[in-house]
């Protein structure tokens, strides 16, 4: 894809914002004249071709986090897949016509942007992102940032290293899909287990799961085996801790949190996305994209609320942005 010439740059741009928390049927609107986001010194604007959706858009609408939230009106959207149109002052590893990836938020909860990614054009810090891999579509590319740092970081914190055991909660989902991958292709997990609803237990298997659990018809606790550690990615760390190890480690992104549980909240590097690239540009790590993706623009709406039905598979996409 071809980069617009600067000249070529509009002042305004389509975006999908929200000027009150609330339901998100409710607050999302699209608004055909919001100005650009003034382009600092370190960033890059990007074309937006395709954006990926993570629960922490909706629950950010719903006001969870308006404490500690940027002013609104807001432009919805964390991750971002495009082209490079425009590169700030400081800027030394991209130029224009480069095709980036990145969730644009660095600090997921602590004042992200007013200004995310369900835009025509969006600004992003050069440390955020990274060259999309050759092999990759931008819907394959825009469905990665958030979910895959999310399950990078959290191995990290859980020191996991070769030969150790994990269990996956919520593998079939975005965060999920990437835990069992990075554990057993980056990682080199002994075992990995992992839960799923009866129909996803293949998709499991087939992202190198050594044990898909059928969570509607056994109880991963009552397992007679124990691993190093638990990964948990849908906020059952009342069950996770009686699966792990004694001197083993429960990780998690979802509250409420049962001690000796951790969780944490995603710093996004774009050096991260670096890392995993070879594995990504060899196939041993793959996206997962819901079957429902991609979405069309006009139907954003419709995207976050099959989202929020929480039966989504990997990660729902809109594309292509106008």
């Amino acid at each position: 894809m071809a980069a617009p010439s600067t000249a070529s740059i509009p002042s305004k741009n389509k975006a999908w914002a929200y000027s009150e928390y609330g339901n998100p049927v409710d607050v999302l609107k699209l608004d055909s004249n919001v100005t650009l986001p003034e382009l600092k010194e370190d960033q890059v604007l990007v074309k937006v071709v395709a954006a990926s959706l993570n629960p922490v858009d909706s629950k950010r609408m719903l006001g969870y986090f308006k404490e500690t939230d940027s002013p609104l009106p807001i432009v919805v959207g964390y991750d971002v897949a495009g082209v490079v149109v425009k590169v700030g002052s400081q800027v030394k590893n991209f130029k224009e016509g480069d095709e980036v990836y990145g969730d644009l938020n660095e600090k997921a909860l602590d004042h992200p942007k007013s200004y995310g990614t369900l835009a025509e054009y969006t600004a992003v810090e050069e440390r955020l992102l990274a060259l999309k891999p050759k092999n990759l579509s931008f819907v394959e590319a825009a469905s990665l940032p958030l979910a895959i740092e999310t399950a990078y970081e959290g191995l990290e914190r859980t020191e996991f290293s070769a030969g150790k055991s994990i269990l996956v909660l919520g593998g079939a989902g975005g965060v999920g899909t990437h835990i069992i991958q990075l554990a057993k292709h980056v990682f080199g997990a002994s075992k990995v287990a992992a839960t799923s609803s009866t129909g996803k237990l293949e998709l499991l298997n087939s992202l190198g799961a050594d044990l898909a659990i059928d969570y509607t018809k056994e109880n991963f606790e009552d397992l007679p085996e124990k691993f190093d550690v638990v990964y948990d990615a849908v906020g059952q760390t009342d069950r996770a801790v009686k699966a792990v190890k004694k001197d083993g480690h429960v990780v998690t992104i979802v509250g409420p949190v049962i001690p000796p549980a951790t969780m944490f909240v995603l710093t996004s590097k774009g050096s991260i996305l670096e890392k995993l690239k070879p594995y990504l540009e060899s196939g041993k790590v793959k996206p997962v994209i819901d079957p429902k993706s991609p979405f069309p623009f006009s139907k954003t709406v419709e995207a976050i609320s099959y989202l929020n039905t929480k039966r989504a598979t990997g990660k729902v996409v809109v594309y292509p942005i106008p």
